[in-house]
């Protein structure tokens, strides 16, 4: 390999690894504030925060390879441009065009990389996430309950806020529910509360001495009862076989199916599905092509209108896939044609950028030029 060949490679994979490294700190950042809110809220345990942002971050890493290629490659060229490092190249007989051949040594093997995740490891990833979110609503509604936090079950016809016990860490403090009903809206307080198990395998919820105040809405009718423990049967909901039909419900997502299952497919869901996870590669690809005539910048004139243009054209590209992949679905475009049309008009635009950067302008004759001072 050349030393322009080794620089180019070096250098544009230099950048897209920090580029990539920035991203996912970010898209991790991101998923973390998010994940740990539905912890609060009590939609998800706290104990699988750090699986599902792992899980998420899996699914989105084709997306965020595509694009950390697309912006390595970019500072690349606009920085060779930037610090006049193109006129030592073009000196010594290179031109714009020769930059494909080092800039495709990177692209390919990361549009493989790519590949491979949105074909085989961001379905898993998907499968993963409804598996975790499965498991936590098949828990028993107990072991749900977090103190000192309202929690809502039961579609929220359950609100339930418990305090720690100061005595027994086995056990909860005061309890506060609130229970609506067909026909009553009941509160219940109780100084205490504990789960036990009976012979047959049932769980029971105690709930320690206090009362039961029920409203009959709309009418002038309440009734109040106290107690000194009371016994409240924790439902199963379904467990193994439960846990079976909620994996089965996920492979109806067709984020999270195998590649097989989408083959086997002819709905128009799983063909848009499959012009997705094909569109990304080949958008790695030709974002890296594209960057090339894009960061062939003027270095007497200000960068920034330019690597905004090339962000927008960017922007552009990822927003057209994913508009392509819901016209396949409602079956206002095509499969045989959506899956190659939005890359044909980017690689054309590429093609057009780089013939306007090769192509040698007519030098102007000069007004004088015709002149003749005669002495």
């Amino acid at each position: 390999m050349s030393l322009f060949k080794r620089a180019v490679v070096s250098e544009a994979t230099s950048h897209a690894s920090v580029v990539f490294s920035t991203l996912l700190v970010v898209w991790l950042s991101v998923v973390l504030v998010r994940l740990l809110g539905e912890a609060a809220a009590g939609r998800i345990g706290a104990d699988v925060v750090v699986g599902l942002a792992a899980f998420t971050t899996i699914a989105a890493l084709p997306t965020v390879m595509a694009v950390s290629v697309f912006i390595g490659v970019l500072t690349t060229v606009s920085r060779s441009y930037r610090e006049s490092e193109m006129v030592v190249w073009f000196s010594s007989g290179l031109s714009l065009a020769q930059w494909v051949s080092p800039i495709l040594r990177l692209a390919l093997p990361a549009a493989a990389v790519v590949a491979g995740l949105t074909l085989f490891a961001s379905p898993w990833a998907q499968r993963q996430i409804e598996d975790y979110r499965a498991r936590f609503e098949l828990r028993s509604d107990i072991s749900r309950i977090s103190t000192g936090q309202f929690l809502e079950l039961d579609s929220g016809n359950r609100v339930v806020f418990v305090e720690p016990s100061p005595d027994n860490p086995d056990e909860l403090g005061q309890v506060f529910v609130r229970l609506v009903e067909p026909n009553w809206l009941s509160l219940v307080t109780a100084s205490s509360a504990s789960t036990e198990i009976a012979q047959n395998g049932d769980r029971f919820l105690v709930l320690g001495e206090g009362a039961r105040y029920d409203i009959k809405p709309g009418e002038k009718t309440a009734r109040v009862s106290t107690f000194d423990a009371f016994g409240v049967r924790l439902e199963s909901k379904g467990g193994a076989k439960s846990l079976a039909d909620a994996r089965k419900r996920a492979l109806n997502n067709n984020k999270a199916r195998p590649i097989e299952l989408l083959l086997s497919d002819d709905t128009p869901h799983a063909k848009g599905q499959i012009m997705w996870r094909l569109a990304i590669p080949l958008a790695t690809i030709n974002l890296a092509l594209l960057a090339i005539p894009l960061g062939a910048v003027n270095p007497r004139v200000g960068r920034s209108f330019d690597l905004l243009i090339a962000g927008l054209i960017a922007l552009l590209y990822m927003n057209l896939i994913n508009a392509s992949h819901g016209w396949i679905n409602n079956q206002v475009l095509p499969f045989d044609l959506g899956v190659w049309a939005v890359h044909a008009i980017f690689l054309s635009l590429t093609v057009l950028l780089m013939w306007h950067r090769l192509r040698v302008r007519k030098p102007k004759s000069p007004k004088s030029a015709s002149l003749i001072v005669k002495t």
